[in-house]
C-alpha cells in the first residue's frame, strides 16, 4: 500500500507565462513551491510559511485551483495529494532551506529538465482550463 503525503503548493507565473519551479537539494526533479502543513495550519498559512522559508518572499492574491494527486517525485511507493493555488509572489525568489535551485521555466518546453508528474499530468492541464490561466504580471 502506498503512503500519502499531503501538501499545499502554488502555481506562480511571470508576465511571459513561465512558471516558478524549484528543485530540492539531492533531487533532479523540479516542482512547484510549497510543502507540508504544520499542525493547526490552514492551507494559506502553510503555503505562505513554506514559500517564505524556501524562497524568501511572500504569496500574493492566492486563488484555489484545486486538489490533485500523483506519484510523489522523490519518494517511491508514495502518492502526493496537493491543494494547489494560483498566486503571485512579492519579492524576488531566492533558494533557501532545502531548495537547491529556483527557475522561471516554460513547463511545456522544459527541455532536459525533469518535472514532477503532479505538475505535468494534473496541474498543467488544469491551469490551461482555468479562467485565470493567462500569465499574471508582477511576479518578477
Amino acid at each position: 500500500m502506498s503512503k500519502l503525503i499531503e501538501i499545499v503548493t502554488a502555481v506562480v507565473r511571470d508576465a511571459d507565462g513561465r512558471w516558478l519551479v524549484v528543485r530540492k537539494r539531492g533531487s533532479s526533479i523540479f516542482m512547484k513551491p510549497g510543502g507540508k502543513r504544520e499542525p493547526g495550519e490552514d492551507d494559506l498559512t502553510a503555503l505562505a510559511r513554506e514559500v517564505r522559508e524556501e524562497l524568501a518572499c511572500g504569496i500574493v492574491d492566492p486563488v484555489l485551483l484545486g486538489t490533485f494527486e500523483a506519484p510523489a517525485a522523490n519518494e517511491p511507493d508514495t502518492t502526493v495529494r496537493a491543494v494547489v493555488y494560483l498566486a503571485a509572489v512579492d519579492g524576488e525568489p531566492v533558494a533557501q532551506a532545502e531548495i537547491e535551485e529556483v527557475l522561471w521555466l516554460n513547463v511545456e518546453a522544459s527541455g532536459e529538465r525533469k518535472l514532477a508528474r503532479l505538475l505535468t499530468e494534473q496541474v498543467l492541464p488544469a491551469v490551461k482550463h482555468h479562467p485565470l490561466a493567462p500569465a499574471r504580471g508582477g511576479e518578477g
